[in-house]
């Protein structure tokens, strides 16, 4: 992290010379000369004298004492309060939301300078009060700003990447949330700050001030408002010291944000971890690794109504399988994919079905089962590694998380296992790569390195998400062999999320067809590429781009929206098949051959 030098040297200076007020050689702040009151600047006195004959130069040395103190711990409280509030309520929502927000909307309702009053009528006036009610005044600026930056945050796909390692809500909120919103916090405590400075000169009006003959910025500027026509210095230097404190601070803050961006990110390591890694886990002996029956995921629309993405779908999966999920953008594969680690939006819900992982109900996991699931039985590769990657975190460190997430290990044994990850999945000069940002790394180089978290803790289950639609040709192929090797060598189980069936023609064992929510056909992967059984399949195998010869057909029309209740099949619109009997008789899966079902009435005919 790079910080200007001009910013920190000045605010340093500022903050040296207040606090080294009483080594320096100058004149008692509370001596008074009241013959010579308002002298002028004079050798002995460089700023003159104020309204009662004390030094001004040593009033504002010890005032900047007072004010620096008010101002940095009134904001430092209200920023650590309020930050907390945004935090949690932005990412735990709900109810926690509802009640962390709504307290700081009550704080809004009540006008500060009567709260202020109120304050001081109960507790009496002093530096403790002045920043008690500064604190309650700045928390809910603070608390916006958290909550606002903690929305957006949480919906970039590398948070969504560290829950399903199986992270605690609270490492999440520390670790991953708080440092991609330390800029606009840090923006705040520079306006808060430079505010509680000009608010202790407001509120000493109030009788809420430092307690005189305590100097303070706010009281030299307070009193010398009186005499500003007899002794208009005495104004300037207080002012002077208040106007360069404000944009020393500002300056400072603005530094402090540039430096938190991405591209200048701070380094995170694994730190105080004792026990031993785990060794890989045992392949359980029963049939079905994953079962998923007649799942229904449900949406509430913005007009009070309910759309169902994802309808009465059925799944399994054995151990050492892989099972591909295709079909356009719309038709449900993601929402399928993200309700196996229980991390679907907050719109969406289960609204019936069963999900079963190795005999147990997935359903009925609270969110302690959860993150226990998610990164350690059943991990997950995202569509992008740019934004599945914390750009503030070292790719070394984000692999730490990963193991640390599920298990205890030393600094060094984390160190060596991730160094020894990367090179399992083919980066080179893996000892370097660990220690760079994910900017730093090629496309396929961070896809690899999002497929080094997802086994760092030998899953059982690996939920791949489009994890070569962002790359070109060549590194498609890459990453498919390595899932393909990484598959073999582990015996593990892939559900391979695309929308193209040739990118998982050398891949897939078996390969299941979506299409608005739906599985229109399922089957081995070599009969169904060879001999599809339903009009949609048939049509994404034609419409695949070829090296040569004439553009490929496009399947003609649009998948029908979720809110769509057509009772009939919901390609009928799309299908050169189609009879009267097909847009109005809903169709179910066929057993076309054992292991091989397709949702179409006439699928001998296709």
């Amino acid at each position: 992290m790079k910080l200007r030098r001009a910013p920190v040297i000045t605010m340093a200076l500022i903050i040296v010379i207040a606090l080294a007020a009483p080594l320096l050689p100058i004149a008692d702040a509370i001596h008074m000369d009241v013959a010579h009151r308002m002298a002028p600047p004079s050798w002995p006195h460089p700023l003159g004298l104020d309204e009662l004959g004390r030094d001004e130069l040593a009033r504002i040395l010890w005032g900047g004492r007072a004010s620096l103190v008010v101002a940095f711990t009134a904001s430092l409280i209200a920023g650590l309060c309020g930050t907390i509030i945004g935090v949690m309520g932005g990412f735990l929502r709900g109810i926690v939301e509802q009640l962390l927000l709504r307290g700081v909307d009550v704080v809004l309702c009540f006008p500060p300078l009567l709260l202020a009053l109120l304050v001081v009528t109960l507790l009496g006036p002093g530096t403790r009060t002045l920043i008690l009610v500064l604190s309650v005044l700045f928390v809910p600026g603070f608390a916006r700003v958290a909550y606002a930056g903690t929305l957006t945050v949480r919906t970039l796909s590398f948070v969504e990447a560290v829950q399903s390692l199986g992270a605690s809500p609270l490492r999440i909120m520390i670790r991953t949330i708080s440092p991609n919103i330390a800029g606009p916090v840090l923006v705040q405590f520079s306006l808060t700050a430079a505010s509680a400075i000009v608010l202790e000169s407001g509120l000493s009006f109030l009788g809420l001030r430092v307690v005189p003959p305590t100097p303070s910025w706010g009281l030299a500027i307070g009193a010398a408002r009186a005499t500003m026509g007899q002794a208009p210095l005495l104004l300037l230097w207080p002012s002077l010291a208040l106007t360069v404190t404000i944009l020393a601070m500002n300056a400072l803050c603005d530094a402090l944000r540039d430096a938190f961006e991405p591209h200048a990110a701070s380094r995170s390591v694994a730190r105080h971890l004792h026990e031993a890694l785990l060794p890989p886990r045992a392949i359980p002996a029963s049939d079905r690794l994953l079962e998923i029956r007649d799942l229904t995921i449900a949406i509430e629309t913005p007009s009070g109504g309910t759309a169902l993405p994802v309808r009465a779908l059925s799944l399994s999966i054995d151990p050492g399988e892989t099972l591909a999920i295709v079909g356009e953008s719309g038709s449900g594969k993601t929402l399928t994919g993200l309700s196996i680690l229980g991390l679907l939006p907050d719109a969406a819900r289960i609204a019936s079905g069963a999900l079963s992982f190795q005999g147990s109900d997935l359903r009925r996991l609270d969110e302690a089962g959860w993150r226990h699931l998610r990164g350690g039985d059943v991990a997950m590769v995202f569509q992008d590694p740019m934004s599945s990657l914390n750009p503030l975190h070292r790719v070394g460190a984000q692999l730490a998380e990963a193991m640390t997430a599920h298990r205890r290990a030393s600094a060094r044994e984390v160190g060596e296992r991730a160094v020894a990850l990367l090179q399992q999945v083919g980066i080179p000069d893996a000892a370097r790569r660990a220690t760079a940002f994910p900017h730093e790394m090629s496309g396929g180089m961070r896809q690899r390195a999002m497929i080094a978290m997802a086994i760092a803790n030998n899953p059982r289950l690996i939920v791949a998400d489009e994890p070569t639609a962002s790359l070109d040709v060549t590194i498609q192929a890459q990453v498919l062999d390595l899932l393909a090797a990484l598959k073999q060598r582990s015996n593990l189980a892939l559900i391979f999320i695309s929308h193209s069936l040739p990118v998982v023609a050398e891949i897939a064992d078996r390969v299941a067809v979506m299409y608005a929510g739906e599985i229109v056909e399922e089957g081995p992967a070599p009969l169904v590429f060879a001999t599809p059984r339903h009009p949609y399949t048939t049509a994404l195998l034609a419409s695949t781009p070829r090296e040569q010869g004439k553009p490929p057909p496009a399947i003609g029309g649009v998948v029908p929206p979720p809110d769509d209740m057509t009772q009939g099949c919901r390609f009928a619109a799309r299908c050169p098949h189609c009879l009267d009997p097909c847009s109005t008789r809903p169709a179910r899966l066929i057993e076309v051959a054992a292991g091989w079902r397709s949702r179409c009435w006439r699928w001998a005919e296709t």
